[in-house]
């Protein structure tokens, strides 16, 4: 596949570095096209969060969220623990929320689940459907997001584009992501930070208030429109140089996939 490369795009500037470093391509060669959070992610009014929420069994600004699959690079166990070492007075304020599927390797996120989360105040929803999502991020007091590996690191932006807080890891591109917002950044694996963070983005409605402010600006600066142009720009600039090369080179053996 690399052989028959003529650009490639990925989606930070953290994975652009990893690129040319581990693969060994070119910086000319390797362009970043941003993502973008998903259409209609936007704050919603009470009147639209009721039904969802009430569906869901959650309370509007009553719960902390993580969404995505839950899978080792995610360090829900990190999560999950910061969040049962908190006072039960906190704990009985503000459930943690999973929403997502079980992923690969997760047994034993599963067991600490089941032996220990659940009764504590951990929920896990399962997959959510993407409707329902504008509104799970709008209800949600906080966005919790520990991963410890992202190429990008949708559901922080996506809250933003929501307007909520988020608490993230100090993964590179999660932090790349969110430079220049309020977010507040935890060292990935550090417990007592997570569990310090959770408790104060419960219990402190001025340090929520301050996590929140300015986040939809900041979302917006990541669009599927500025990804379109980037990807076009891209594809203009290789015009000419490989790309017609590679494409007949393709088409001739009857492999339009090969083409890119």
């Amino acid at each position: 596949g690399l052989r028959q490369c003529v650009h490639v795009l990925t989606i930070s500037q953290f994975s652009r570095r990893q690129i040319i470093q581990t693969l060994g391509i070119p910086a000319e060669r390797v362009t970043c096209t941003y993502l973008g959070a998903r259409p209609g992610m936007r704050r919603l009014g009470e009147a639209e969060l009721r039904p969802v929420l009430a569906r869901l069994s959650l309370a509007a600004g009553g719960y902390l969220l993580y969404v995505g699959t839950l899978e080792p690079r995610k360090n829900l166990d990190t999560l999950v623990r910061a969040y049962c070492d908190l006072p039960a007075a906190l704990r009985g304020r503000c459930p943690l929320v999973l929403a997502g599927g079980w992923g690969w390797r997760a047994e034993g996120l599963r067991e600490l689940f089941e032996r220990e989360g659940r009764a504590k105040g951990v929920v896990h929803l399962g997959y959510v459907a993407e409707a329902d999502l504008p509104a799970l991020y709008s209800g949600a007091r906080a966005l919790v997001f520990p991963s410890l590996y992202e190429g990008f690191g949708l559901p922080p932006v996506e809250m933003l584009a929501c307007g909520g807080a988020v608490l993230a890891s100090t993964a590179e591109a999660v932090a790349e992501v969110l430079h220049g917002s309020n977010a507040h950044l935890v060292e990935a694996l550090d417990v007592v930070a997570w569990r310090d963070a959770l408790a104060r983005v419960i219990a402190d409605d001025d340090w929520r208030q301050q996590l929140r402010r300015g986040a939809e600006v900041h979302a917006a600066r990541f669009s599927w429109d500025a990804c379109a142009q980037a990807t076009l720009h891209a594809y203009r600039k290789v015009k000419g140089v490989g790309l017609d090369l590679s494409l007949r080179r393709s088409t001739e053996r009857g492999d339009l996939r090969a083409a890119g």
